[in-house]
């Protein structure tokens, strides 16, 4: 049985990624920068291992073979599912695998907005002290804020005693859990943060519009989740105070996207979840997938 993992993976990761291998089970990486070796293998493959790089019908097509997409993530979004279901190739996800690692990049870009890191680093390189004190208007707590979270999942399940630790009022709101409605949540947060997936139904559900003047936006969930146009006026406006962003509505962005000029925005190229305990947790579910799907055992997190 042959596995592919289409990941950029560092040396190291590809040296992991293949002592999974076993007598009967082969596990190989391709980048996901590179379409034309990634698409060689596919006729010869069972099972992918699938990050971000989307993948539709006409790769599915050039895999004769395919029995498994296996996410590694939570989000199936970038997967053409429907084009899997005619084929009969199970889908399935790894939720809660990376709900630690995104918990605290959300905290990391909260605080990142409320202190100006990254001016403060690049002032403190260039011996820009006094420009650094100059931002002192800008500086503030998350003890004493109220912090929005929009979605109730893994993720905000483990921020929320996180902030109230550290002195927030926390609100949270999903179709099956909250505290306050969402208009009220976004009204009247001085951060929101968004952990949903992205659907038909909430795709650009978030207008920057109906948030509190001065307040901050975190999103490390979809970029598609905000209408983009809107959270550009607000940030340039003044009407939000900053927005901490690892993700965006085409990625990666292009070099000129306006929001990557905002000194307001502070951005990460979608790797909330990528640390190297992540990756332990996934990899090892997901080689227990592959072994359940050798020997004709139900998948483990099915959504397809």
């Amino acid at each position: 049985m042959k596995v592919l993992f289409r990941f950029d993976a560092s040396e190291a990761l590809i040296r992991k990624v293949a002592a999974l291998s076993t007598g009967t089970i082969e596990v190989a990486c391709a980048p996901e920068a590179q379409d034309a070796p990634y698409e060689r293998l596919l006729a010869d493959i069972d099972v992918l291992w699938h990050v971000l790089k989307p993948i539709d019908e006409r790769q599915i097509g050039l895999a004769p073979k395919l029995r498994l997409i296996q996410k590694i993530g939570s989000g199936v979004n970038t997967i053409d599912i429907e084009a899997a279901k005619r084929r009969g190739i199970a889908v399935c996800n790894l939720p809660g695998t990376n709900s630690r690692a995104v918990a605290e990049m959300t905290l990391l870009l909260m605080l990142a907005c409320l202190r100006r890191l990254p001016d403060l680093n690049f002032n403190a390189k260039n011996s820009l002290w006094l420009e650094s004190w100059q931002l002192q208007d800008h500086f503030g707590e998350i003890g004493g804020r109220t912090v929005g979270l929009v979605g109730f999942g893994a993720i905000p399940k483990i921020l929320k005693p996180i902030l109230e630790t550290m002195g927030a009022r926390v609100h949270h709101w999903s179709a099956s859990n909250k505290n306050v409605e969402l208009e009220v949540l976004l009204s009247t947060s001085d951060i929101v943060s968004l952990h949903l997936p992205l659907t038909p139904e909430t795709e650009k559900m978030i207008d920057p519009r109906r948030m509190k003047r001065g307040s901050i936006l975190v999103n490390t969930a979809r970029g598609g989740l905000i209408d983009e146009k809107y959270l550009l006026e607000a940030l340039k406006s003044g009407r939000l105070a900053a927005a901490g962003l690892d993700v965006f509505a085409a990625e990666p962005p292009p070099p000129d996207h306006p929001l990557l000029k905002l000194p307001n925005v502070v951005c990460a190229p979608h790797l909330a979840w990528l640390t190297q305990e992540t990756l332990e947790r996934s990899l090892s579910i997901a080689m227990h997938n592959v072994r359940r799907l050798k020997k004709g055992e139900p998948l483990l997190h099915r959504v397809a």
